[in-house]
């Protein structure tokens, strides 16, 4: 603690103190019942109901206190920096805004539906109408979607096709009443803004997926077109689905450069779809610069490819680690003297699970990372398409050979330098007034001019 934290202490702790006591004495105004009357008239039923008054705020922190640091580590109520990084490596991020945070801590807990103020209880129940109204809507929509189900298709004039087509129509009519039924609830956005947001629910989907295509996503199209991942390994990639990586709890910003030490374990994936059901994903990890001197180009390289996952909107967390994976993890390198290699992370579905053992005996054995192309193995595996990507890139650095030498890598003593190309111009011979005066008859001028040989 510095010194001027501990010379305003005590002033700090006598304000908190005077603001508490003023509080006890105005709470019987501050908090009133609500009604339909005139202002005079609420004020008159207050005073003679005399309601209880809420207690006053926490007390101050005292740092003899054993559970003040516990309390600064409160993902609730934390407002610190230093405690708000501390959590975060820890996997527990602090819930909503500092602000919020700061006011909950300061507050006497009142719930979030009953805080004392007419305007927002008046302005709930018109929101509550809306809602009862979309929900009515809604009723009214699935008992025509049963309907249509029962009827006969020989009997409408399109058909089976425009029977299914009506209903994909009615049933997505559907799944935006339910989201334009809670859109406005100010119990949901406090909910999502907080992190704990059902994503089994359309409303959540919805938010989580504009909040997404509002920062990530551009980020993202960035680093897709900024390093040419279109057409160099895809001929087209629109990502539908948030990807984050993370390598030893620390986030990745997509196009970073790593050091070749914090690779060296399988990192961690968050993926977030923003679409109901259940669906099979494959992850693959590609390196796009391997150098080939023999044909003067550049190849391509697998390093981690993992097929047949489990997913649904109310999972995140996929650690590459206790994934069964068809080609398991290699550490990504790069030689001395080439540029840096870019690693592309591709999230991909599939309805239909693909063959392990035909994935391990392609790209497994030896040499079969070597050469990998994506666009062979959507072919070959029926087309699975790519629904996510994030990338980060890597250079040599002091820690790559130990890397290597730990792993059974070779190519650590291999030095990329650039070929030498000698020009087919002739010498170009000296003119100009300093060219005129070199001989020894202007060694007095050689000090201010620049001798051209």
């Amino acid at each position: 603690m510095s010194r001027c934290q501990q010379v305003g202490r005590p002033i700090v702790r006598s304000l908190q103190q005077g603001a508490a006591s003023r509080a006890c004495t105005a709470s019987a105004i501050a908090i009133r019942q609500f009604s339909a009357t005139s202002c005079s008239l609420d004020v008159e039923a207050a005073t003679v109901s005399e309601p209880k008054a809420p207690s006053g705020p926490p007390a101050p922190r005292n740092p003899s206190d054993l559970d003040w640091k516990r309390r600064k580590l409160d993902p609730n109520v934390t407002t610190l920096r230093w405690a708000e990084s501390r959590l975060m490596k820890a996997g527990t991020p602090p819930i909503g805004s500092r602000r919020r945070r700061a006011a909950i801590r300061t507050s006497n807990n009142i719930p979030f539906e009953q805080l004392p103020y007419q305007c927002f209880q008046e302005a709930r129940k018109i929101l509550n109408a809306d809602r009862e109204e979309k929900i009515a809507q809604i009723i009214a929509e699935t008992a025509k979607i049963k309907r249509l189900e029962a009827a006969d298709a020989s009997t409408m004039k399109g058909g089976e096709e425009l029977k299914q087509r009506r209903l994909a129509s009615l049933r997505k009519h559907v799944e935006e009443l339910k989201i334009l039924a809670d859109i406005n609830d100010p119990l949901v956005k406090r909910r999502f803004e907080d992190g704990m947001g059902d994503m089994t629910k359309p409303i959540y989907r919805y938010l989580a997926d504009r909040r997404w295509r509002e920062m990530d996503r551009k980020i993202t199209m960035q680093r897709i077109s900024q390093f040419f991942i279109v057409p160099d390994v895809l001929p087209k990639l629109e990502p539908t689905a948030d990807v984050k990586l993370f390598f030893r709890q620390q986030k990745v910003t997509p196009g970073e450069i790593l050091d070749s030490r914090v690779t060296e374990v399988p990192p961690t994936l968050r993926v977030q779809v923003f679409d109901k059901g259940s669906r099979l994903l494959s992850v693959v990890v590609l390196d796009s610069d391997v150098p080939d001197p023999d044909r003067d180009a550049f190849g391509r390289r697998c390093h981690f490819l993992a097929a047949n996952i489990p997913w649904d909107p109310s999972r995140t967390s996929l650690p590459l680690s206790r994934v069964p994976a068809a080609v398991p993890w290699l550490p990504p390198f790069s030689q001395k003297g080439a540029a840096y290699h870019r690693l592309g992370v591709y999230v991909l579905e599939h309805a239909e699970p693909l063959d392990d053992a035909r994935l391990a005996e392609l790209y497994g054995g030896e040499g079969g990372r070597d050469g990998f192309s994506l666009r062979s193995f959507r072919d070959r595996f029926g087309g699975p398409r790519p629904i996510g990507f994030t990338m980060f890139r890597s250079v040599w650095d002091e820690g790559t050979a130990d890397v290597m030498a730990r792993h059974g890598i070779p190519g650590a003593d291999v030095e990329f330098r650039r070929p030498r190309v000698e020009s087919l111009k002739p010498p170009r011979k000296a003119r100009g007034w300093e060219a005129k005066r070199q001989k020894a008859k202007y060694k007095f001028l050689w000090k201010y001019t620049k001798r051209i040989a």
